[in-house]
């Protein structure tokens, strides 16, 4: 093609280069399409850093694709764009979370704590009348209520105030019709009554004028807050007792003999997550054995998988073996089953009371494999080790394979044998093709939480019950339980990230030096 015939198709003037050019629009308009609803939710939410994120990342695609300067980019845009979002992000949220007392109690800003507090302590506004109610949902699926007071109709939400409604029907001193708002019937109202008896809605802006509360769906009352707070003063004072609560340095309200508020707000700890891990004895004690144990795990999990792996393969890749596709087929079927439901069915097969491991293989014994501390780790190395050789002996199989035969040649004709042969030859040639799938592997298995939760949930627990953690608990299962997110503990994102990061350093720093040795792996052969 020549020069002009290229510049013509590149601005679309060719058959087979405009039809290029209208799925190039379709799919820019599609990712256009998809940002703007990112937009618009990260300005509903408040979110202006997400925000920002998004109009630069929607304004750099359009200049690339639509640019004839940035060719490399447009291939490069895409890769970069999930790098920056799912890990960039990721890591720094993670950084400043580890920073932050974010947590049960502490997970709002201040504001919203300071709302949360005059809503969630209120009490009945005396003498308030009772307000004939209906439940009703917004055209959003949002729960409110619909109020007649002093004869007119008001409807509002949790996060709407209540706000007249002209419109609505009236039969019998109860609404029956609002429109916009869907009437909830009682079998729709009793389905989610924790929903309609938990909802309070505002009667105005001001929160000081309180909120419509209802326990049976049909009547309502004006509930006021029994907390006061002073904008000018910063201070939150107990209408009913008097006692003010000023903001400590610890994102909460307290009062002068140290009594804090439930709700606080987060506030930057500074290395407090990180002292609280290594220093508060909850932590420490059970972070150390974790740690040991992680790495032993690791290190344990990559040598015997590689050390089977590699045994098969070598058996399994002499031409004189019959049947070898067989074998190999056979060899593969744990790596093509999915790791958690594999791991599940190793966790009935080794019940102590009703697996099969002790029920028919070992005649009704009764071996406490997972809950035994040192059964349960050899337990996990055990499926771990069924789990993963399969993918060592692919890669194996593979480096074998390419290995050149002239050097096995040379190698007989100088009289070595197979010892020898394989000590100096195959084993460094081998090492230097599946090294790096060996450092990748260890990161896995450092990180292997679908075995831990699926197989013993990091049981059986450690003797201090304070902190959910257990014998075969890993770094990454510690974060997750330390987190709360199971239920099992309080909720504890500072700490959680905290340790995260704790991870990513080792593993990073691991990782560099195998790297690091693995080059001279290199230069050797």
């Amino acid at each position: 093609m020549s020069r002009a015939r290229y510049k013509g198709a590149d601005a679309g003037s060719g058959t087979f280069s405009g039809a290029g050019f209208a799925v190039k629009l379709v799919l820019i308009a599609l990712v256009d399409a998809l940002g703007v609803f990112g937009v618009l939710a990260a300005w509903r939410a408040g979110s202006w850093g997400i925000l920002a994120a998004m109009v630069a990342l929607l304004v750099a695609a359009n200049w690339v694709y639509f640019t004839k300067r940035a060719l490399p980019l447009k291939y490069i845009l895409p890769g970069l764009a999930f790098l920056l979002v799912y890990q960039v992000y990721v890591i720094g949220y993670t950084g400043y979370v580890a920073f932050t007392n974010y947590g049960d109690g502490h997970n709002s800003t201040k504001e919203q704590a300071i709302d949360a507090l005059l809503v969630q302590n209120e009490r009945r506004v005396e003498g308030s009348p009772a307000l004939p109610l209906t439940v009703v949902e917004s055209g959003d699926g949002d729960l409110g209520f619909a109020v007649t007071r002093d004869g007119a109709v008001e409807v509002g939400t949790a996060d709407e105030p209540l706000d007249a409604a002209p419109d609505a029907t009236v039969s019998e001193g109860a609404v029956t019709a609002v429109p916009g708002w869907t009437v909830l019937d009682r079998q729709a109202v009793l389905q989610r009554q924790q929903e309609v008896t938990t909802l309070r809605v505002p009667v105005s802006d001001d929160a000081a004028d309180g909120s419509v509360r209802t326990q049976d769906a049909r009547t309502g009352y004006v509930f006021q807050p029994v907390l006061e707070y002073d904008e000018a003063a910063d201070t939150m004072t107990d209408a009913s007792t008097g006692v003010v609560y000023t903001p400590n340095d610890e994102g909460q309200f307290e009062s002068a003999d140290g009594e804090t508020l439930p709700v606080g707000w987060r506030v930057t700890v500074g290395f407090e997550n990180f002292a609280t891990a290594f220093g508060d004895d909850r932590y420490a004690g059970p972070f150390v054995k974790i740690l040991l144990w992680t790495f032993a795990f690791a290190v344990l999990s990559v040598v015997t998988t590689f050390a089977l792996g590699m045994f098969l393969a070598m058996v399994f890749n002499d031409p004189r073996l019959r049947g070898r596709k067989v074998y190999r087929t056979l060899m593969i079927l744990p790596y093509a089953m999915p790791g958690f439901l594999a791991a599940l069915l190793w966790s009935g097969m080794l019940n102590k009371s009703f697996g099969v491991i002790n029920q028919v293989l070992l005649g009704g014994a009764a071996i406490p494999w997972l809950t035994d501390p040192w059964l349960a780790k050899l337990s996990v190395l055990g499926v771990n080790l069924w789990l993963g050789f399969p993918y060592m002996f692919l890669i194996c199989t593979g480096a074998l394979q390419s290995l050149p035969g002239d050097v096995y040649e040379a190698a007989r004709i100088d009289g070595a044998g197979k010892w020898r042969t394989w000590r100096s030859i195959t084993m460094p040639l081998l090492l230097v093709a599946t090294a790096p799938l060996l450092i990748s592997s260890f990161a896995f298995n450092f990180n292997n939480f679908t075995l831990i939760k699926m197989l013993t949930g990091g049981g059986p627990r450690f003797d201090d019950a304070s902190v959910p953690l257990g014998h075969t608990d890993i770094l990454i299962s510690m974060v997750y339980n330390v987190s709360g997110l199971d239920g099992s503990a309080p909720r504890d994102y500072g700490l959680a990230s905290a340790l995260s990061i704790v991870i990513f350093v080792v593993v990073g720093v691991i990782s560099a030096i195998a790297f690091r040795q693995t080059r001279k792996l290199e230069e050797l052969s």
